[in-house]
């Protein structure tokens, strides 16, 4: 059986390592920040963002109890504010999209207004050799319509210049999927 997040780390580990900046575009409860301060360890810099200030006790709560290294940023904004806090190119950025889990609040999610010039911006953040990766959940309508954006907008990159790749189990529409953008 396919494991998408291990497939996930397994791209995100072909690219960061320790030093490296990183960027957790949607925080939630603070998994990926956890994942991404630990792989670029105590010189380097993770930034998390969110909107939702339960995210950030969540996120603080995690790293704590996974022993992170004091390298990381949290920021109650949203992911499209990303470069008015962030000033020099990343080799790792990560989007997990649709709403935090358990939040008990499915009804607030990422939403396209932000999330395309988000990924746009990030995209523009990106420095030589690395990677943004992006997990579309398709199951409600905002989820099936950031895919279905975003998926347009990664098609229009210029393969010289960028790989782009899309991760989905076909037989099953409404699975969670990733798309993936890699700099030469």
């Amino acid at each position: 059986m396919v494991d998408l997040l291990a497939l996930q780390k397994y791209f995100i580990l072909s690219h960061l390592r320790e030093g490296d900046v990183a960027v957790d575009f949607t925080m939630g409860n603070g998994h990926d920040t956890a994942f991404l301060s630990k792989t670029v360890g105590p010189t380097g810099r993770v930034t998390a963002f969110d909107i939702q200030p339960q995210a950030l006790i969540s996120t603080e709560a995690t790293l704590k109890a996974e022993g992170c290294p004091e390298n990381y940023r949290l920021i109650c904004a949203s992911h499209h504010r990303a470069p008015e806090f962030i000033h020099e190119p990343i080799k790792a950025g990560m989007f997990n999209l649709g709403y935090m889990p358990g939040s008990g609040n499915k009804s607030l999610t990422t939403m396209r207004e932000t999330t395309l010039p988000a990924v746009e911006n990030a995209v523009g953040m990106l420095g030589k050799d690395a990677i943004l990766l992006v997990a579309v959940y398709p199951g409600h309508p905002e989820g099936a319509a950031e895919g279905e954006e975003l998926t347009k907008y990664f098609s229009t990159l210029s393969r010289y210049k960028m790989t782009v790749a899309k991760f989905k189990l076909l037989n099953s529409p409404t699975s969670p999927f990733f798309m993936i953008c890699e700099t030469k």
